[in-house]
């Protein structure tokens, strides 16, 4: 028999194990980018060179709108993993017969795996927006392929869902209170109950691009590329207090509290598609090659720094960008037909860098001997609200104002507020960002830095610079907050330990 110090120990042991493990998990996994393959245009590239462009550019993720075999069967072995999709003239088929379900997992599927790394199997594309008839069969159409998935094997490696338009969501703004076509709800209750049963992701196409222009002007184009707002200027939730600094998190968190207002919460957003054209008519001004790359450039930053979002900073969003080649045969306006990264004969549209850039450091403002600080005469509130913001939307590393770093000061909030005003203000003065916070701020020439604290435009090394992000908060202030957490869960073991006078 084991005593009641042993049992009381295994139990901390377990509890310590099961909070660490998804931490694990979650540092070593992480957010990535991936791209849509499209196939509608005049000269669609072979397999095989696709797929060399795809190791050229590092791509590891790909979203095809279907099963093409030959795709399938040029990727196999190359590591890189592979989301198919079941095209919306497939779907009533499948809806309506298990077997074709089962027939459709053995061609496209059992046919090509272990070799094809085959993650995700999307049911349709927008099915509810553009095809509002095939709505009753899209939940059993994904069931009946879970299934089939299910009989081979392949459930826990292959993992089904149906991305959605934004246009499901009537009002994405103020996120807090988006809601989903109420005409649906029965549809997306048994949607996202499927996504519950199944551990799926609830797949979005989120593309800001169009929220900009339907905006027709209420939305600064800075808002949708990413760029730095005036901190006199942000975009603020009304009910939650929350700041949106990009309209691209505004749209994913509008999912997530679509989802809760259906009652259902826990259920990962991937962005099936996001991205921006480059090339637009004479009324789509703002479809300009450069526009492309600085949405998809700040997109791919975002996305690899594991940012989260302002409800769900802790929820890392993977994004599809949508999509590698130029679609000359697409229906519709100029711009339809130029989202690619990459003309149909392999030449880039842009250069586009897939790699490492969540990891590289800011560059310096050569503003060294000025600082940014708080105002010591600032409304307490207004302090607290510039904190909030600089270490959140404003994407500050505020690691060393954590408790236990060297510029933690619990009792100093002007102190802690510096730090962070600073770090924002040297990271993003460059590109627009400035020294105000609503008027809590202020320009020194005094160096704030004490001990080991060290601000940024110090003459010595700045503990800011060191950031593994300098587009989104950094991952090790992500991992303190869990880790505090995880303290303070073992700390009440021990106090229930106590209890038992162990």
């Amino acid at each position: 028999m084991y005593s009641d110090f042993e049992k009381c120990s295994a139990f901390i042991f377990i509890f310590e194990f099961t909070l660490i493990l998804p931490l694990i998990s979650a540092a070593n996994l992480g957010a990535y980018v991936g791209i849509n393959i499209g196939s509608m245009m005049s000269n669609l590239p072979s397999a095989a060179d696709i797929v060399l462009i795809l190791k050229a550019q590092q791509i590891k993720h790909v979203r095809l709108f279907d099963a093409n075999h030959q795709m399938l069967g040029a990727l196999a072995n190359t590591g890189i993993d592979v989301m198919i999709g079941v095209p919306n003239d497939q779907l009533l088929r499948i809806g309506n017969s298990r077997s074709e379900a089962a027939d459709w997992i053995n061609k496209n599927v059992a046919a090509f795996v272990p070799e094809t790394n085959i993650t995700y199997i999307a049911v349709g594309n927008e099915i509810l927006t553009s095809i509002p008839n095939a709505a009753l069969v899209l939940v059993p159409a994904m069931q009946f392929l879970q299934s089939a998935l299910v009989a081979s094997n392949l459930n826990l490696q292959v993992k089904v869902s149906s991305p959605l338009s934004m246009g499901m969501i009537p009002k994405s703004f103020p996120p807090s209170t988006a809601t989903f076509n109420s005409s649906w709800n029965s549809v997306m209750s048994q949607y996202l109950q499927f996504l519950v049963n199944t551990g799926s992701p609830l797949m979005v196409n989120a593309q800001p691009y169009y929220g900009y222009i339907k905006g027709q002007g209420i939305y600064p184009l800075e808002y949708a590329l990413f760029q730095p707002l005036n901190p006199n200027n942000q975009i603020v939730d009304p009910n939650t207090n929350f700041y949106y600094d990009n309209m691209f998190d505004a749209m994913v968190d509008a999912a997530y509290y679509s989802m809760q207002s259906l009652n259902f919460t826990g259920i990962p957003v991937i962005v099936t598609a996001s991205g921006w054209p480059s090339q637009g008519g004479a009324n789509e001004s703002d479809a300009t090659v450069d526009n492309a790359l600085i949405y998809n450039s700040n997109l791919v930053r975002h996305v690899l720094n594991n940012s989260g979002t302002p409800s769900q900073p802790t929820t890392a969003v993977s994004t599809y960008i949508y999509e590698l080649f130029n679609e000359d045969l697409r229906p519709g306006p100029v711009s339809e037909k130029n989202w690619g990264i990459f003309f149909s004969n392999g030449t880039a549209v842009y250069s586009l860098n897939f790699g490492n850039q969540a990891v590289s450091k800011p560059d310096p403002t050569g503003l060294v001997g000025i600082f940014c600080v708080a105002n010591p005469s600032a409304d307490t509130n207004a302090l607290k609200k510039g904190l909030d913001w600089a270490c959140g939307p404003g994407e500050a590393n505020c690691t060393a104002i954590l408790p236990g770093e060297p510029c933690y000061d619990a009792s100093n909030l002007v102190a802690l507020a510096s730090y962070a005003y600073n770090d924002y203000y040297h990271r993003m003065q460059t590109s627009g960002g400035t020294c105000n916070f609503g008027n809590t701020a202020m320009i020194s020439t005094t160096n704030p830095s004490h001990g080991s604290c060290v601000f940024a435009g110090s003459s010595g090394p700045s503990n800011s610079t060191d950031s593994s992000s300098a587009f989104g908060p950094s991952s090790s202030y992500v991992v303190a907050q869990r880790l505090q957490r995880l303290c303070l869960a073992l700390l009440l073991q021990i106090v229930l330990c106590s209890l038992f006078d162990i």
